[in-house]
């Protein structure tokens, strides 16, 4: 399980604690972009008071900061300790760690397993209209720039074999915000072996500790970065 963190110290302990709890002996790389508030320590120390140090990796990035090039570190990561698959979910419990089983299940079938809340059985708790309108705009937005067939292509609750982050021509993926999750899906489908994709349907609610860190700014330099994706596309 990687989780990207920036400012997490209300949720990070429980989360690793729910994700520990669970029966899938999970490990968790915990990639924290220097967070002011300690969320770094507090993990660690969440991970020595259960005695589980050697489940949970904390990777401090310095300098670097965007969830795109965290998720690549925790991938590496991952990869590098042997990994067979790699789950990314958020830090904020607006994805619930009871449904991983479901998406781990869902891999049997599937070389990509996403977490949605846009096939049937899925739905979005507390969020205002905008936010919703947003949401269902950038998803029809990316499926019809990319043409993929995904209802939920902007979800970050995810399942990958690990074949397919290393069929990703990585060095091609400029993205490094919210972004990141549309691109790196777009090349899992074209050029991580074709990668068959599932989705599980997942209640996404919303934060009730800490702040989000999607902003009207992160919105639109994602939709610049797909729009650059895809014009560099048409031109290749």
């Amino acid at each position: 399980m990687v989780l990207p963190t920036y400012n997490e110290a209300e949720n990070v302990a429980l989360i690793v604690g729910a994700i520990l709890a669970l029966d899938l002996d999970l490990h968790v790389v915990v990639v924290d972009d220097a967070s002011p508030d300690g969320t770094a320590d507090i993990a660690e120390g969440a991970a020595r008071e259960a005695r589980q140090s050697s489940r949970v990796h904390v990777v401090r990035r310095e300098g670097e900061r965007g969830l795109g090039t965290a998720y690549l570190a925790g991938f590496r990561r991952a990869i590098d300790a042997g990994a067979d698959a790699v789950l990314t979910m958020d830090c904020d419990f607006s994805h619930d760690p009871v449904a991983i089983p479901s998406l781990v299940g869902a891999l049997d079938s599937a070389r990509v397993v996403i977490g949605s809340r846009y096939v049937a059985g899925g739905r979005i708790e507390n969020w205002g209209l905008y936010r919703e309108l947003l949401s269902a705009t950038a998803n029809r937005f990316v499926r019809a720039l990319f043409r993929l067939p995904v209802r939920d292509c902007t979800s970050g609750f995810r399942l990958y074999r690990t074949e397919v982050l290393e069929g990703i021509p990585w060095q091609r993926v400029s993205s490094t915000g919210y972004s990141f999750l549309v691109e790196s899906l777009y090349w899992a489908m074209r050029e991580g072996g074709g990668a068959r994709v599932r989705e599980v349907p997942i209640c996404f609610v919303d934060r009730v500790r800490g702040q989000s860190k999607m902003g009207a700014r992160e919105v639109l330099h994602g939709a610049i970065n797909l729009l650059r994706l895809r014009v560099d596309l048409w031109r290749r």
